[in-house]
């Protein structure tokens, strides 16, 4: 059986309670940072098996609790999660030498509100191994520029990523 994931960011303190719903079937759910309050995570930890990285507005309370970058293996993929780390060739500066420490088969960051999936195939892996994988599931909250709140689902396959969807749940403002 595939190991179903559901990511969320920049959630700034607001979860969208159709989160739960969208999330009903996953097995994880990975969080990309600014976060907002320990309340969001609380229940989110509370529904599903939860792995978080602290962004930039987080205060200590959730920099004590959840660490800057998580590098984590889900079946057979090494994920890194950093809430700041640019996109693909643009990394945030550090991001690349944090790249070629841990070689992720998957990259997720929050920060930019915009959604994106896209294989960074320039960026050198071990042979035999695809493409790095860049996530970001834009924005959750309502905080932001971003015009509609988004979230990405999908499901890990031995070293397979299967079944990517982007999902909306409307508007910013609402």
């Amino acid at each position: 059986m595939p190991t179903k994931i559901g990511l969320i960011s920049d959630t700034h303190g607001w979860l969208d309670p159709q989160v739960f719903h969208f999330f009903e079937h996953v097995d994880q759910i990975w969080h990309g940072g600014d976060i907002g309050t320990a309340q969001v995570t609380n229940d989110l930890a509370q529904f599903k098996p939860l792995k978080a990285v602290w962004g930039n507005i987080d205060g200590p309370e959730l920099r004590q609790q959840f660490e800057e970058c998580l590098v984590f293996t889900v079946e057979d993929l090494k994920v890194m999660l950093l809430h700041i780390g640019g996109k693909p060739p643009r990394y945030k500066p550090g991001v690349k030498k944090l790249l070629k420490q841990h070689q992720p088969d998957v990259f997720m960051v929050g920060h930019s509100h915009m959604l994106a999936v896209a294989h960074d195939a320039d960026f050198e892996r071990p042979e035999g191994r695809p493409p790095l994988l860049f996530l970001n599931p834009g924005a959750a909250g309502r905080q932001g520029f971003h015009k509609m709140r988004t979230l990405l689902r999908f499901e890990i396959n031995g070293t397979q990523i299967q079944n990517m969807q982007a999902i909306e749940l409307g508007p910013r403002g609402r």
